[in-house]
């Protein structure tokens, strides 16, 4: 989130008097000065409860997107058939960089919490699956990979570029959205949390 700064006051210069008879009475300075503190602390008080209501009222989890694709090997996955897992989708290419330095992750914490509930599904964004049966064995993906599409792609919202990964809880909705390489300690954070909050 962009924090934009602003002007928060102004200040000109004040000519001195050449009386010094005060213009208003010390006691109507210290009651205005007072309405004026006691309006100020409401005002503020309001605006801190219209903050925190709509913070109170965090948006509703989004549910993943459904969807039946092939995977590499010719079987059919449907996303919905995971509930009850927490699951890491990842859409990917081969021919992408930052890809190759995430998906090694990916490959470990499958192995490491596949026990817990933890399911990783990889999206293949490329133009066709010859590359990807090669790509998956030299990096051993040991997880389900599915070939994407455009149509796949509007689903999640466009994918103007890769990686991008969800995380979905076990209900099947949108925890985080993570574009571009993300550190590992970032999901493996989510990802712990989501699992212990049923799987024990």
């Amino acid at each position: 989130m962009r924090t934009i700064s602003a002007p928060i006051g102004l200040t000109k210069a004040i000519r001195p008097r050449r009386e010094s008879k005060p213009l208003v009475s010390g006691k109507k300075l210290i009651a205005a000065a007072a309405v004026a503190v006691i309006v100020l602390a409401a005002a503020l008080y309001s605006m801190k409860r219209s903050h925190g209501s709509r913070s109170a009222a965090a948006r509703p989890l989004t549910p993943a997107p459904d969807f039946v694709l092939p995977q590499i090997g010719g079987q059919q996955l449907r996303l919905s058939s995971y509930r009850g897992k927490v699951v890491l989708l990842d859409f990917w290419a081969t021919w992408c960089y930052p890809c190759r330095q995430e998906i090694p992750h990916f490959v470990e914490m499958q192995e490491k919490y596949q026990d817990r509930g933890l399911q990783v599904i990889g999206v293949s964004m490329d133009d066709s699956p010859e590359p990807v049966p090669a790509f998956m064995q030299q990096f051993h993906m040991n997880y389900p990979v599915v070939m994407g599409n455009a149509k796949t792609g509007e689903l999640y919202g466009g994918l103007l570029g890769l990686p991008i990964t969800f995380v979905l809880d076990r209900e099947g909705r949108i925890i985080a959205k993570h574009v571009g390489a993300t550190d590992a300690e970032v999901f493996e954070r989510e990802i712990v949390k989501l699992l212990g909050a049923s799987s024990f």
